[in-house]
């Protein structure tokens, strides 16, 4: 669901590669660094702490005032003065064959209702500011945490999966796979602080530098006879860097079945071009250029030698920059998609041995690729011109120098947060101009993450058999079916569209697989063992052990060029508190951590379930046909497979879409609709189909009964339930930083932007026309 992971063609640091056209973005910012059950027994209050036992009596209290109200209003007047509810609230329908007026007034429900309540502003006006109507009473409740620069239901929701993790890791309980044990001893290198890492200090990073032949910042570095090629062996291939262009090996966008080589643009730092490029963003570029400084002098460096390399390494990063594609333009696989081989690419960007690199890469793994091999190049302007900016460089005075620095550089910086508290420190002033946070994250958080990085399915199989319930799974794929259902309904309503297309687009939704909870295979040790068995982790050797786990997952995305594509394959761990759809397997994958309390519950009343998660599933299915979806087939296959007509009537609908969009401004900055247009396809579409589904169950099943205290009709609740899931905040830096360079606009015009183009939520909030919430024109697709 919320952090979609945005379609770029480059490699990753994680297990799985990312070929996703969307997911949905929760918390995680483009920085470019960085239920309640009761067990009746004997001795069973005894058993219970002094918190549980405080709940409880309150839950008990909580809900004989619930009992004495539903009385007392059962008796009273019902108009809606009576309340003082905003002008289109409408009182909650009796439950089909319950009696009239039956509230649910379980401790679930009436805990459920607080929860909602508690985020809402019931003053503000539904059809004027529904993002205020929804989160107003979170909003004026929370304030950011110190060093997070963004915070909301969903971030919270992740937070809590991170205790989970954390009790697991520290559980005294056998491990259930040698994985498992892998996983717990990599966390506890990360929280071994005192006892190793503080003590190497430098020594690990600074070993690493000696593989270059020296480092010019400590004067033990000659630029006669530079070897570049060496340089780039052991930055990209060594270390996996992300110097200079990007590349992996992935499914082959037009033959899916088999996997493929891959070039991309790459080598910044910085999370989009404009922070190089803009002089608005000249205090961003000044704080990177002294964290280099910085990590430069803790690492022994000589002062001067160690700006000069900064601004030598800041030239480099700027060409690149000046060379580099922004991202609303390559929104188009089509276009980017370019087929050659491996002499092909020479002759496209003859600075860098390409057959010699590739060689190089594959003795890794003791594989051999020939100079007929194919790959495809999806920067193939960027490659061209690289090959100048090399030239140009290496002709310079300082060139080599600026080079080598440059190169080396971008291995450290990859690896400098593995170090002693004095170089993680070194990044404040950087997250500050960045982000506009400068705190950091307790520490056990951190190894929770750099743990769920380095061994996400170990630790994914302890969070599923500590936190999942298998209620939840069905649960889920009974909800996807019916979305599914009303999606395709919706796809043969439409007018814009030929018989012909129609056909084959309900084909490509028939053929979508979804992936619910987890893989199979991490809850069988035998076959978890077998995937991590070349993985070495050692106590009190964490610098290493993250080394180790770089260098095992460059050797398992090498080996995959000569493997079947697995279509079953997972691109996030399933503690994620996120989803995403793959257009090359035609998938949706929806992690254990998204299904979870509180926007995911089997108790929840079904409405606030499919405004939720609901709408969630929508979105991802919607992603197989955004303006970059919708080009691949139900093979997933890149091609040709719309009338030209229908294609042409798409597009200018999506100009509707991206006009609305643009028009939106975030503390005085407008959005960018065309860099968003996948993302705002897929929340409008998911929206329309979850609703539907959701009256399609109640068609089914009958009214569900009224939650107590909020006098809404379950309709109006599962608006809200999608509003409530985007409450955040967010600080003015990270907000600039996502307008800039995410694929996902910023929450609260997730929420003004779907409701607005909803005729479903303007009949059922009984907006006027030509209110903010219900404007006459509205953009639809799906």
């Amino acid at each position: 669901m919320m952090t979609e992971m945005t379609r770029y063609k480059q490699q990753t640091d994680v297990d799985d590669d990312t070929s996703s056209v969307g997911s949905a973005r929760t918390e995680d910012l483009p920085t470019g660094t960085l239920t309640v059950r009761y067990h009746m027994g004997s001795h069973w209050w005894k058993s219970r702490t002094a918190l549980e036992k405080a709940l409880l009596v309150g839950w008990l209290l909580l809900l004989l005032v619930v009992t004495v109200l539903v009385a007392v209003l059962h008796t009273q007047s019902k108009s809606l003065s009576s309340f003082n509810l905003p002008p289109h609230t409408i009182i909650q329908e009796p439950a089909s064959g319950a009696a009239d007026g039956a509230l649910c007034v379980t401790p679930h429900c009436v805990m459920l209702a607080g929860a909602v309540l508690s985020n809402m502003d019931p003053k503000a006006d539904p059809c004027d500011d529904f993002y205020q109507y929804a989160c107003g009473g979170w909003i004026a409740k929370n304030s950011i945490p110190e060093g997070k620069p963004v915070w909301g239901t969903l971030s919270k929701l992740g937070s809590d999966n991170q205790m989970i993790l954390r009790n697991v890791l520290d559980s005294k309980e056998a491990a259930s796979s040698k994985t498992e044990e892998k996983a717990r001893v990599f966390y506890q290198s990360c929280m071994d602080v005192n006892k190793t890492i503080e003590k190497l200090g430098a020594r690990p990073l600074l070993d690493i530098t000696e593989k270059f032949g020296g480092w010019s910042i400590y004067g033990n570095w000659s630029a006669e006879n530079y070897d570049f090629f060496e340089d780039l062996v052991v930055s990209k291939i060594e270390y996996g860097s992300g110097a200079l262009f990007s590349w992996g090996v992935a499914e082959n966008d037009k033959n899916s079945s088999l996997h493929i080589l891959q070039f991309d643009q790459g080598g910044l730092t910085l999370a989009a071009r404009n922070l190089y490029l803009n002089e608005s963003e000249k205090e961003v570029l000044e704080a990177y250029e002294q964290y280099i400084i910085k990590v430069g002098l803790l690492l022994g460096g000589e002062e001067e030698a160690t700006k000069a390399a900064a601004a030598g390494i800041i030239h480099i990063e700027k060409s690149l920059a000046a060379i580099t594609t922004p991202d609303e333009e390559r929104r188009d696989d089509d276009k980017m998609y370019h087929l050659m081989n491996i002499e092909d690419l020479h002759k496209l960007s003859g600075s860098i041995d390409w057959g010699k690199f590739i060689s190089k890469a594959f003795d890794k793994i003791d594989k051999k690729v020939d100079s007929k091999e194919e790959v495809v190049v999806y920067a193939k302007e960027f490659l061209s011109k690289l090959t100048v900016l090399i030239k140009n460089i290496t002709a310079s005075e300082q060139g080599n120098t600026n080079l080598h620095n440059y190169m080396v550089w971008q291995v450290a910086k990859s690896f400098v947060g593995y170090l002693s508290q004095d170089f993680r420190e070194a990044a404040k002033d950087l997250e500050k101009a960045q982000m506009g946070v400068s705190g950091t994250e307790e520490l056990w958080r951190e190894c929770v993450v750099q743990t769920d990085a380095a061994i996400g399915p170990a630790l994914g199989a302890m969070y599923v058999r500590k936190a999942f319930q298998g209620s939840s799974k069905s649960m889920a794929e009974d909800m996807i079916k019916r979305i599914r259902k009303t999606f395709k309904e919706g796809i043969q309503s439409l007018q814009w569209m030929d018989v012909e297309t129609k056909a084959a687009a309900i084909g490509k939704v028939d053929a979508i697989t979804e992936m619910i909870g987890y893989p199979d295979y991490i809850l069988n040790p035998a076959e978890l063992d077998e995937k991590f068995e070349k993985l070495i982790v050692i106590e009190n050797d964490y610098f290493q052990n993250n080394v180790r786990v770089n260098n095992f997952n460059i050797r398992e995305d090498l080996s995959r060029l000569f493997k079947p594509v697995n279509k079953t394959r997972w691109d996030m761990s399933p503690p994620t508190v996120n989803a995403y759809y793959s257009p090359t397997r035609n998938d949706i994958v929806f992690p254990a951590g998204i299904l979870q309390a509180p926007i995911f519950d089997h108790n929840n009343s079904k409405s606030l379930n499919y405004g939720a998660v609901g709408v969630v599933m929508g979105h991802e299915l919607a992603h197989a046909f955004d303006d970059q979806g919708r080009k691949y087939d139900k093979n997933g296959n890149l091609g040709k497979w719309w009338k030209e007509e229908t294609t042409r009537k798409f597009e200018k609908l999506t100009q509707c879409m991206v006009d609305q969009y643009s028009q939106y401004e975030l503390r005085g900055e407008h959005l960018n609709g065309n860099l968003t247009l996948g993302e705002n396809i897929a929340d409008n579409a998911g929206l329309k189909a979850s609703y539907r589904a959701y009256q399609q169950w109640v068609e089914e099943n009958g009214k569900e009964p009224p939650l107590p205290g909020i006098q809404l009709t379950h309709n109006q609740l599962f608006f809200l339930g999608f509003a409530q899931v985007w409450c955040s905040a967010i600080t003015k830096e990270a907000a600039h930083l996502e307008i800039m360079k995410d694929s996902h606009v910023p929450g609260e015009f997730r929420v003004y932007g779907s409701l607005s183009n909803s005729p479903d939520f303007a009949e059922v909030f009984k907006c006027q026309e030509n209110t903010k919430m219900n404007p006459k024109k509205k953009c639809s697709i799906w």
